[in-house]
């Protein structure tokens, strides 16, 4: 049958790739498998011959493309530049197009159309409240684990769309902060320390109603209708602002990418938070802080070092702070976090996880910085509680409330 939907993996993007196995060693299912059909190169060439009429998406061919993290460490290395995360993004639409399962249907419903629901990911966050007053923390294995690794919620919650932070003297501009379906209700310090730095800076930092979920976990999943559902009410909410600053490595990656889902005008002014306030505290506009001391464990979230190529920002920004920065795992590999792999493969994200605290205890830091959500629950879920995991905005926005600068 070949493709059926206008997603799916373009004969240039697969012809792209010259098959010289370079991303094989950067690949964390390969490396845990040493399957080749778990490797960039092997996906690629399955969906080749689903394009080509040698194969059929079927169960099989819809098995490989599910294992794929969509880390996108494959990109950075890649001769050809093989734009991978958009080919798998393309095969999963395709197989939810053709291979359509009552499994597959609800978990888009979850993530295309729930998450997007504000009033209802409130609810979830006091239901997950609870559960941690009752000892989730606790909870180390099974479905809830890796909810133990969220940090305590509020039971009352704090809304974050409609509010706006106005700086002191004459603002440079407008920006337009992206609450999140999860970080508004589960990580709300992180958006309270992203408008207050970016006020601080000079700018006013307005939430705008109408918004709503990235669409990125939708994206990732095949759902290709609910990601540009959600693209489409973002692009309204966002108009006319000077720039969207979003503060999860997921969220920053879908918003620079939504070209593809019809919002080319969000795309060209969108900005993940680390990039922005590295450059204000390069221009001089914020201030770098007393040395602390104190270690922290940089841990780089794959849509911030691969998606981005976003590496040097985080650790200016803890510099910046008074940190001494130590990196886990140069080598970049993912932790397992991945949106829903966790539920769908959750064995391999653990492993992935273990491996990547496992790297962390290294460093002998107490502290570790993580610019997604998913990539800190995960490190969460698999560190003991003398563990701190912040993200490098919170770790800044604490130094800069202190007051002490080198200029002081």
């Amino acid at each position: 049958m070949g493709w059926v939907t206008a997603d799916a993996p373009t004969r240039a993007e697969l012809d792209a790739c010259v098959a010289c196995g370079l991303c094989l060693p950067h690949c964390p299912t390969f490396r845990l498998t040493g399957d080749e059909t778990a490797s960039p190169r092997g996906r690629l060439a399955a969906m080749s011959a689903v394009a080509d009429g040698l194969a059929e998406v079927d169960a099989v061919f819809a098995g490989i493309m599910d294992f794929c993290l969509q880390c996108r460490a494959c990109e950075v290395v890649c001769p050809s530049l093989v734009p991978f995360g958009r080919a798998m993004e393309g095969a999963r639409a395709e197989i939810t197009e053709q291979l359509p399962s009552v499994r597959r249907r609800s978990r888009h419903f979850v993530l295309g159309r729930l998450l997007g629901r504000r009033r209802l990911m409130a609810l979830a966050a006091r239901l997950i409240a609870l559960l941690q007053r009752l000892g989730l923390h606790l909870v180390r294995a099974g479905p809830l684990k890796r909810l133990s690794g969220l940090r305590r919620i509020p039971l009352l919650g704090r809304r974050f769309v409609g509010r706006t932070w106005s700086p002191d003297d004459p603002s440079k501009g407008t920006v337009a902060l992206l609450a999140g379906c999860v970080m508004e209700p589960w990580f709300a310090s992180v958006n309270e320390a992203t408008a207050d730095v970016l006020r601080h800076a000079g700018y006013i930092v307005e939430v705008p109603e109408g918004q709503t979920c990235c669409g990125a976990l939708a994206a990732h999943d095949g759902d290709a209708v609910g990601a540009r559902a959600l693209a489409s009410r973002n692009v309204v909410a966002f108009a006319g602002y000077d720039m969207v600053v979003a503060n999860a490595a997921g969220c920053s990656a879908q918003l620079k990418g939504y070209d593809h889902w019809g919002g080319a005008d969000v795309a060209g002014i969108a900005r993940d938070v680390t990039e922005v306030a590295a450059d204000l505290i390069l221009s001089g506009e914020l201030p770098r802080l007393a040395s602390t001391g104190e270690k922290v464990a940089v841990q780089d979230p794959c849509h911030l070092r691969h998606a981005q190529r976003i590496t040097d920002a985080p650790r200016l920004i803890l510099e910046a702070a008074g940190y001494e920065t130590i990196d886990v795992d140069p080598a970049g590999l993912c932790c397992g976090a991945a949106g829903a792999y966790v539920l769908t493969h959750p064995d391999t994200a653990s492993e992935l996880g273990y491996r990547k605290a496992s790297e962390v205890a290294k460093t002998g830091a107490r502290v570790v910085a993580s610019a997604n959500p998913g990539c800190e629950m995960q490190l969460r879920s698999h560190l003991d509680r003398r563990y701190r995991v912040a993200h490098p905005i919170e770790l800044y926005w604490e130094a800069l409330r202190a007051g002490y600068s080198d200029d002081s």
